[in-house]
C-alpha cells in the first residue's frame, strides 16, 4: 500500500499503525482473560484453606480430648465439690467410678465432648487461619508477636461463642449420675423445661474473659516455638515429637494463667445441681475463695490440669498440623 501525510506533511504508514494498535489490543485482552481466570481460583484456593482448617481441628479435637477424657471428667468433680484435691484422693475418684460404673463410665460426658468439641476445634483452627490472614500486614512473613496473641485470642472467642451450651452440658453430664440424665438430648430438654433457656449460658461471661488469655497465650506460644525452630534450623518445619512439646508448652503456659476463671465457671455452670448457687462472677469467687482460699479453692485441680492440659494440647497442635500438611499436599487440594 502507499503512504500517506498527515496534516504536518510527516508520512504515515497505516499497516503498521494498525498492526501496533492490534498488538495493544491483543495484549490488553490477555492481561484481562489471566486476572478473570485467576480470580475464581483465589477462591476456590480460600475456600480448600478452610475446609481442611476445619476438618483437621474437628479431628485434633477428637482425639486430643478423648484421651483425657477420664481426668477431665475427674478434673470437674473436684472444682465442683468440696473434696480436697490431691494427686491420691484423684486416684481415688478414678477407681471409685471404675468400681461402681465400670471403665466406660470413666468416659461420661464424652458424648457431649464430642459434640461441643467438633465443631469448637474446627471453628477454633480455622478462623485462626483467617485472623492470622486479616491481621498479617503486607511483606511479612509471620505475624508480630501482638498480633500473634490477639489472633489466637479471637480464634478462642469465636469458638467459645458458638459452642457454649455444649461445654456447660458436658459439665453438668461429668458430675452427675447416669440416672439423671439419660443422654445429650434429655440433658438439653430437662435444662430447657426445669431451669429455662438462659441456663445454657450460665458462666458465658467468665469463659469468654478466661479464653482470651487462654487461647492468646496457647497460639502465641506454640507459634513462636515453631518460628525460633525454623529460624535457628534453617526454615525446617519442626517433627511431631517436636511440635508435641512446643503444643505441651503452649497448653501449660495458657491453662494456668486462665485456670481460676475456669473454676469459677464450672460452679456456674453446674449450679442448682450442687449445694452451691452463684449470681455473679465476683460472688462465685468470693464464696470459693472464703470456703478453701485462693491455692485450695481458685486453683484446685490445677496440678492434674499440669498433666492433662500440656497431653491435650499438645496433641491437638501435632495432630492438626500434620492433618492439615497432609490434606494440602494431596493432589484434590492442589488441583484448581
Amino acid at each position: 500500500m502507499t503512504e500517506g501525510y498527515d496534516d504536518k506533511g510527516h508520512p504515515i504508514n497505516p499497516i503498521q499503525e494498525d498492526h501496533h494498535h492490534l498488538c495493544n489490543i491483543s495484549i490488553s485482552k490477555d492481561e484481562v482473560e489471566k486476572h478473570t481466570m485467576q480470580q475464581p481460583k483465589k477462591k476456590n484456593s480460600n475456600l480448600k484453606t478452610v475446609l481442611s482448617s476445619l476438618s483437621s481441628g474437628a479431628l485434633a479435637g477428637v482425639v486430643a480430648k478423648t484421651t483425657i477424657a477420664p481426668l477431665d471428667r475427674t478434673k470437674i468433680i473436684f472444682q465442683t465439690s468440696e473434696l480436697k484435691f490431691s494427686a491420691r484422693e484423684a486416684y481415688k475418684v478414678l477407681i471409685k467410678t471404675y468400681k461402681n460404673e465400670g471403665f466406660l463410665r470413666l468416659w461420661r460426658g464424652n458424648s457431649a465432648t464430642m459434640a461441643r468439641i467438633i465443631p469448637y476445634a474446627a471453628i477454633q483452627y480455622a478462623s485462626h487461619e483467617q485472623y492470622k490472614k486479616l491481621l498479617l500486614k503486607e511483606n511479612e512473613t509471620m505475624l508480630s508477636p501482638p498480633y500473634r496473641f490477639l489472633a489466637g485470642s479471637l480464634a478462642g472467642v469465636t469458638a467459645a461463642s458458638f459452642t457454649y451450651p455444649l461445654d456447660m452440658v458436658r459439665a453438668r453430664m461429668a458430675i452427675t449420675h447416669k440416672t439423671r440424665y439419660k443422654g445429650l438430648s434429655s440433658i438439653f430438654i430437662k435444662i430447657f423445661q426445669e431451669e429455662g433457656p438462659r441456663t445454657f449460658y450460665r458462666g458465658f461471661t467468665p469463659t469468654i474473659i478466661g479464653v482470651i488469655p487462654y487461647g492468646g497465650i496457647s497460639f502465641f506460644t506454640y507459634e513462636s516455638l515453631k518460628g525460633l525452630y525454623s529460624d535457628h534450623h534453617n526454615g525446617a518445619d519442626p517433627n511431631p515429637q517436636e511440635r508435641l512439646l512446643f503444643g505441651a508448652l503452649a497448653g501449660l503456659c495458657g491453662q494456668s494463667a486462665s485456670y481460676p476463671l475456669d473454676v469459677i465457671r464450672r460452679r456456674m455452670q453446674t449450679a442448682g445441681i450442687t449445694t452451691y448457687s452463684y449470681e455473679s462472677i465476683v460472688n462465685t469467687a468470693n464464696v470459693i475463695v472464703q470456703e478453701a482460699g485462693i491455692i485450695g479453692g481458685l486453683y484446685k485441680g490445677l496440678s492434674m490440669n499440669w498433666i492433662k492440659g500440656p497431653i491435650a494440647v499438645g496433641i491437638s497442635f501435632t495432630v492438626y498440623d500434620l492433618t492439615s500438611n497432609y490434606i494440602r499436599s494431596t493432589k484434590l487440594y492442589q488441583d484448581s
